[in-house]
């Protein structure tokens, strides 16, 4: 009997399977309320948390309404891998903790609380609750170290460990693990949170059990996870069948240098199967950026979902994917290869990747690639008054995300990575550690153009005031895999972060750098780039163009650099500005002659015209296709070349 077969065979009236589908997700979110109110570290506070409903065997009946996207796909990994330790030695009152990005996690930070549920002596489910610890040990605070080759530099490495046996809480367990962590204190609090969540998970679903009985809501366990996979079936079953492939890149191996390092996506359509094929991409490599096997399917999971918002999310919904990740590769890193940084490196690449594709497919839903998640950490000794204490301020930003084939990208969103993460209030921050947050702004120019640019980068800086023996470390990627455009869309901006910017010590780090030291009134800078653009920007409407340079998202000089749209500025605090009509239609005459040449153009050439200042850094993207290290200001000719292949693909073949 095929899959199909099974899913049609329902046992429950409609009704009751409607009403337990829903409480289950009900009894989700009730779930991650309770860890969003009695939660100690401020990272999980804004939302880097999710939960889960499994069944006795590990599978996901459902997750919640508001799970960030990276934790997709791995939860029922992470249960099956408790079941796979203790197998028959799990009891009422067990509660397990694992983190191991080897057996189905993501990274060492997100670690996952699994309590079994029990009924009537019969082990029915698994509650599951995920939370990004802010330290877990290793070199650098944050835990965050681009340096390390291996998890020994990362952090504790957790795999399935009983933390409550029968009910008694293990405390000498719990003080060997976050011993091994800053903030002991501030760890265990998140640990006694998430266990309370999933308490609440169960007692949730012991009240279904006496309402329907336990016949009823084990076969709605069965049920959800068959309709979902019938319903995703049909969907897949009415698109056409056929191979579409990309390749997306992460910026470099530091031991190789200057190499885009390469993803490759190939996905293929056959029946109602959808099959996607990573054996291209590139062996793991020398640095944190690298993926698992669980956070690889996770991303393969969440890009594919993000095209189908209406099916709901459980085991039901992989039964559909066929997934190769190649062994040893930077897609699927084996143990002990570094893997923390996955979110920034490989994570979000397979996720654009995947939207390229599905772009082509529904084309009515299509997507240009979105800014990169970025992560800056700080860490050390807080000497304000009435403080005095080890500080963790861990920060994730706000972007953009990509042109889509209908509108314009979204202005200042959470990363694609973690959409339902919240951005930190400064307010916050400045409460619980010593750094204050001096901008936090729209970076005009950053949206990629396209006659749908993509949506608006961010730009924030601090300094920090009262602390002791502080390090900064950064996780980020795309300086030199710059967001880009789709369809004939433009490029948006690379990432990178400065330290006292605007000083005489000013300095470029780049994106990716551990074990900075700072020192009191030290600051920094950092943008997150804005989404890459969907179509040919010179078929933006001159008027969309002109209402950019009023919000400020476009300046006067890129609307003709970028748009070949001549604005005249009457008077800018009335938000007065005039279109020359005729000089715009012969700039962009002139643009459409000359632009496949500026993609032809010698690097070295460019690299000179920028140091001249003939041309500035936007144009060295988005007109020439040149990739640079600007940490040094020099050309960097391989990068280049394969970035150049990629604008040729995505850019130039699409332009009347």
């Amino acid at each position: 009997m095929n899959h199909t077969q099974v899913a049609t065979n329902n046992r429950l009236d409609p009704v009751t399977f409607e009403v337990l589908k829903n409480a289950f997700v009900n009894l989700v979110d009730q779930m991650s309320e309770q860890i969003l109110r009695t939660c100690y570290s401020f990272v999980i506070y804004s939302r880097d948390f999710s939960s889960a409903i499994c069944d006795g065997e590990g599978n996901t009946i459902m997750q919640g309404t508001q799970d960030i996207s990276v934790h997709v796909g791995t939860l029922h990994l992470t249960a099956k891998a408790v079941l796979e330790d203790f197998g028959d030695d799990i009891h009422p009152g067990d509660v397990f903790l694992i983190n191991d990005p080897y057996r189905g996690g993501t990274h060492f930070c997100d670690v996952r609380v699994v309590r079994p549920v029990f009924y009537d002596g019969k082990l029915i489910s698994f509650m599951q609750s995920n939370g990004h610890w802010a330290d877990v040990g290793g070199t650098v605070p944050g835990s965050f170290n681009v340096r390390s080759k291996d998890h020994y530099g990362e952090g504790m490495r957790i795999p399935p460990v009983r933390i409550w046996s029968k009910g008694q809480y293990l405390t000498d367990v719990a003080n060997l693990l976050v011993s091994n962590m800053r903030i002991p204190e501030e760890r265990l609090g998140d640990l006694r949170a998430q266990a309370e969540a999933t308490k609440v998970g169960e007692v949730q679903l012991v009240r279904l059990i006496e309402k329907y009985s336990l016949d009823t809501v084990l076969t709605a366990f069965e049920e959800v996870q068959n309709y979902v996979e019938r319903l995703g079936r049909s969907r897949v079953a009415a698109l056409p069948d056929g191979t579409w492939e990309t390749t997306d890149y992460i910026d470099m191996d530091p031991e190789i240098g200057d190499q885009l390092i390469p993803i490759q996506v190939k996905m293929t359509i056959k029946d109602d199967e959808i099959y996607y094929d990573l054996s291209g991409s590139h062996p793991y490599i020398s640095c944190f950026l690298n993926a698992g096997f669980g956070a690889s399917f996770s991303a393969v999971v969440s890009g594919t979902k993000t095209f189908f918002p209406d099916i709901p999310l459980n085991s039901g919904f992989y039964r559909l994917l066929h997934v190769n990740l190649p062994e040893n590769s930077v897609v699927n890193a084996p143990w002990p290869a570094a893997v923390t940084g996955f979110c920034s490196g490989a994570y979000e690449k397979i996720m654009n990747a995947i939207f390229e594709l599905w772009s082509e497919i529904m084309p009515e839903r299509a997507l240009a690639c979105s800014f990169n998640l970025e992560y800056l950490l700080i860490g050390g000794w807080d000497r304000r008054p009435g403080y005095d204490s080890y500080f963790m301020w861990y920060d994730w930003m706000a972007g953009g995300h990509g042109g889509r084939s209908y509108k314009d990208g979204a202005n200042a969103m959470s990363p694609v990575f973690g959409v339902g993460l919240s951005i930190q209030p400064c307010e916050g921050q400045e409460r619980l550690s010593p750094v204050l947050t001096t901008h936090h702004e729209i970076v005009t120019d950053s949206a990629g153009p396209g006659k749908f640019r993509g949506g608006t980068g961010i730009r924030k800086g601090g300094v920090l005031t009262t602390a002791e023996n502080t390090i900064m470390s950064y996780c980020c990627d795309r300086s030199r895999s710059i967001t880009w455009g789709i369809q004939g869309g433009l490029p948006s901006m690379p990432h990178g972060a400065w330290l006292n910017p605007e000083t005489d010590n000013e300095r470029f780090l780049g994106t990716i750098f551990s074990n900075v030291e700072l020192k009191q009134g030290d600051s920094f800078d950092r943008p997150a780039a804005g989404g890459g653009g969907l179509g040919d920007p010179l078929e933006r409407s001159p008027q969309l163009v002109l209402e950019d340079v009023i919000d400020e998202y476009v300046s006067i000089e890129r609307a003709r650099r970028d748009y070949g749209v001549i604005i005249k500025e009457i008077d800018r605090d009335l938000d007065l500005f005039e279109i020359d009509e005729e000089a715009t239609k012969q700039e962009r005459a002139s643009i459409r002659a000359e632009r496949q040449g500026w993609l032809e153009e010698d690097i070295y050439v460019v690299e000179e015209k920028f140091k001249n200042g003939e041309i500035d850094e936007l144009d060295v993207i988005r007109r020439y296709g040149v990739i640079m290290d600007y940490t040094v200001g020099a050309v960097l000719p391989n990068s280049t070349a394969q970035y150049r292949e990629m604008m040729y693909k995505r850019t130039l073949a699409h332009w009347a």
